[in-house]
């Protein structure tokens, strides 16, 4: 088993980390509402911020970062997320940060009339486009139905993709953009749809009947067994999901076809999130929020390089 090595602790709630080229690592903070950049050597600098929630983060093709903030999350006494709405809550957005200035622009809250609840996880495709999905919130009685949503980065289309689907969490891409990848947080399931071209997915006569289908017509790639729930994604080279996983507390690795399924422990039950990075893409970072900090272990395999990734 590969040996975890921490980069830095003191984080509050890191989710949505981008491994850079330089070897800094950004990070969002969602209880502090900050865009945090940690350097090789663990210390840490607010870039941006971004107010809310932010809680997934990716580099568009113009070099800025597109933030998917989900407007903020309620905390117990002991700071342990729970079901409610913050104060102050006023939805969801997408939010595009200058990574030079710390300018923080508002890109999304809406599509058709229907107001962002809680934006998740976002990944951009070879285009320059991005689908993001939204979680929603949770409240003591009853919580959103949302969806998976692709749109452009200079803030001329959004379009509903993928509808109902519940708490959509982390979300990926195949290599060469074939096929979208997402997680449901409580159902502990992954999903995928067949790409048919940028921003449009291949629909199937299964759709007529949608209790007969997954979300969207979408294929059930894996489904956990016993009480796992599944938070964000990343795809490595080969083309395998790796899918950060909460109570168990690790990293499940499903195949390109779903026939096998890994798991590498980390030890924290809120792993939340994981990217590559490094000279060859074989260093694995991931975010582990129970205990507030960043890792990094060495990753058998080396991951997909990210469009746009500086």
């Amino acid at each position: 088993m590969p040996q975890m090595r921490e980069i830095t602790s003191g984080l509050q709630f890191p989710e949505g980390h981008v491994a850079m080229n330089d070897g800094s690592v950004l990070v969002v903070e969602v209880t502090r509402g900050t865009l945090t950049r940690v350097r090789p050597n663990g210390t840490k600098e607010v870039v941006a911020e971004t107010g809310g929630g932010p809680n997934g983060a990716a580099i568009g093709p113009d070099g800025q970062v597109y933030v998917c903030n989900n407007g903020g999350l309620k905390f117990t006494a002991d700071g342990q997320p729970t079901e409610g709405l913050p104060d102050g809550y006023t939805g969801g957005c997408i939010q595009r940060v200058d990574l030079g200035s710390g300018k923080v622009e508002i890109l999304y809250t809406e599509c058709n009339g229907h107001r962002l609840r809680g934006p998740n996880d976002i990944v951009f495709d070879s285009t320059g486009g991005f689908w993001f999905t939204d979680f929603g919130k949770v409240l003591e009685r009853q919580k959103d139905r949302t969806a998976i949503y692709y749109a452009k980065p200079d803030g001329s289309l959004i379009k509903e993709m993928i509808f109902p689907i519940d708490g959509p969490n982390g979300i990926g891409l195949a290599p060469g953009d074939t096929h979208l990848y997402a997680a449901q947080t409580f159902e502990g399931r992954v999903w995928q749809w067949e790409i048919a071209s940028p921003g449009e997915l291949k629909r199937t006569a299964s759709e007529v009947v949608p209790l007969l289908a997954g979300p969207g017509g979408g294929k059930l790639l894996a489904g956990l067994p016993g009480y796992q729930l599944l938070d964000s994604m990343a795809v490595d080279g080969a083309g395998n999901v790796c899918v950060a996983t909460l109570i168990n507390g690790g990293i499940t690795v499903i195949s390109p076809d779903g026939a096998s399924v890994e798991f590498i422990p980390t030890g924290d039950p809120l792993t939340t999130n994981i990217c590559f990075g490094g000279p060859d893409l074989r260093t694995a970072y991931m975010t582990l929020t129970g205990t507030g900090k960043l890792a990094a272990m060495d990753w058998p395999r080396p991951g997909l390089k990210l469009h746009y990734t500086r």
